[in-house]
Order: structure tokens, then C-alpha cells, then sequence
């Protein structure tokens, strides 16, 4: 009896400092060791989640990475939440409609389409059996869809998700604004004032017009690619007027990022092999 007792402790010892090694591990791939990265794999269940941005022009006040910084500050924030392992940034998605300003790196859609096949298939090999799309860009909208039913031409051993971004879900604090909020407005200046407060130049959000040019006439179920810049050829799409430092504030955001959290987490379903 005594034997079955001290055997019990001693396994409750290695179970807690098991645990306790676990939580120590960073979410982050690139932070991880080789050996911390197999732990890693197995306290996530092969889930992994690759935050995709892109680098172009976000109005005169916001980073050319904003989509980049905030998807992935989006995507830590949800594997603290559950466990998960986070891709490094990504950015080699859909934005020839901005190839005209400056700071935006657009890459063939060949080459897109054949790094982000890579990019899981890698991830996959490495472990990554459910993987999470997290989408931080609209130019990425009909991307990823698309890449994600690819998948289905030939057999993989993994699940692609594509979860997409954060405009336009319900809840969260009244906007200070009801003018269109496309890019770089209130919504993406108020994500990255959690994300990288630093980086948010709020007092020039007013230096440049984002008025909608109206410069072409489709009926709503007709699309074209030149849609955006004949609307927007300033890349910009702010409030209007645009809110005063004072009025844009972190609130903003907070529901977004507990929203996103939620949806990764529904995502992962039962932990399948």
C-alpha cells in the first residue's frame, strides 16, 4: 500500500512539472527550440496558426505592416488563450491594387499561390495537422478562400481553416464614425493602438483625402479588380470626419481581438490526430 502510494506521488510530481515545462513554452515558432518545438506540437495537438498580412500603404498615419502587426498581435492574444503554435509573419498576399504607392511589396500570383502550398505543407511536415489561416487583409479575401479549396485536388495529411478578418463583426463599442471605414479609418487605426501604439502617427490622419471618388458605377453583384483604387486611389478610406486623438481610443479594438480569440478557439474542433 505504501509502495502504490509513494509510485502515485511520483508520478503527480512528474505530471506537474510536466505541466509547468509546458506552460513555459512560447507560442511562438520562432522562439522555440528544437526540442521545445516537438513539446509544442503535442501540447497544441498539431494546431497552428499562420497570421497573414501584407506591407502597403495604411493612410499618412498608420505602419505600412498594420494588417501585418495586428493579425499576428490578434493571433498571440487567442494562443495564450489555447494553446497553439504561431507562424511568423507572413506577408506575401494579394495587393496589386496598391503596386502604385510606396512600401508595398506585391508578389506574383504564381509565386503566392505556391509559397503559402509550401509554407503549409512545411508546416504540416513539422507537425502542423490543423492549420488556422488567419486573415489580417482584405486583398486576401477571395486568396485564401480559393487556396483553401485547392487543397481538395490531391490528398493531404492536414486541414487547412481560413479564418477571415475582423471588419464588420457584431458587438463592441459604438464607432465614432459612420462614414465608410475601409482602410485605414477608425477601425485599423483603433487595432493598432493596442497592437503598436508607437507606431500610430494620429495627428497626420488628416493630412491626406480618403473621400470615395465614385468613380465607377457597377450593379452590386458585378465585381472588376479595378473596383477599389477607382474609389480610393489614395489607398485610404479614413473617417470622415476623422475622429480627434481624444475620441480613438483602445475600446475600439478590445472587442474585436476577444472575438477573434473566440473564433480560433471554435475552429479547432475535437483534438483529432
Amino acid at each position: 500500500m505504501k509502495r502504490a502510494a509513494i509510485c502515485f506521488l511520483f508520478v503527480s510530481i512528474i505530471t506537474v512539472c510536466s505541466i509547468r515545462a509546458q506552460s513555459k513554452l512560447s507560442v511562438k515558432w520562432e522562439e522555440l527550440t528544437a526540442a521545445d518545438f516537438r513539446e509544442a506540437i503535442q501540447l497544441s495537438k498539431g494546431t497552428c496558426l499562420l497570421p497573414f498580412g501584407i506591407l502597403e500603404k495604411h493612410g499618412p498615419h498608420l505602419p505600412l505592416g498594420t494588417d501585418l502587426l495586428n493579425v499576428r498581435h490578434a493571433s498571440l492574444q487567442a494562443a495564450q488563450q489555447e494553446f497553439a503554435v504561431v507562424f511568423p509573419q507572413y506577408y506575401f498576399g494579394q495587393i496589386f491594387e496598391a503596386k502604385h504607392e510606396p512600401g508595398t511589396v506585391a508578389y506574383s500570383m504564381d509565386l503566392q499561390l505556391k509559397l503559402l502550398q509550401e509554407t503549409t505543407d512545411e508546416m504540416a511536415r513539422n507537425g502542423c495537422k490543423k492549420i488556422v489561416i488567419v486573415n489580417g487583409h482584405g486583398g486576401n479575401e477571395h486568396l485564401l478562400p480559393f487556396f483553401a479549396q485547392a487543397q481538395l485536388d490531391r490528398p493531404h495529411d492536414y486541414v487547412v481553416y481560413v479564418l477571415d478578418g475582423e471588419r464588420s463583426r457584431p458587438g463592441g463599442p459604438p464607432k465614432k464614425s459612420t462614414a465608410i471605414d475601409y482602410h485605414a479609418g477608425e477601425n485599423e487605426t483603433s487595432n493598432t493602438m493596442v497592437s503598436r501604439p508607437d507606431l500610430v502617427h494620429i495627428e497626420r490622419a488628416a493630412t491626406e483625402s480618403g473621400i470615395d471618388q465614385k468613380r465607377l458605377h457597377l450593379p452590386e453583384d458585378v465585381y472588376t479588380g479595378i473596383w477599389w483604387y477607382a474609389r480610393f486611389p489614395n489607398h485610404y478610406s479614413p473617417l470622415k470626419p476623422f475622429a480627434q486623438p481624444k475620441q480613438m481610443t483602445k475600446a475600439s479594438s478590445s472587442k474585436t481581438n476577444s472575438t477573434k480569440r473566440a473564433n480560433t478557439r471554435s475552429t479547432r474542433g475535437p483534438k483529432s490526430a
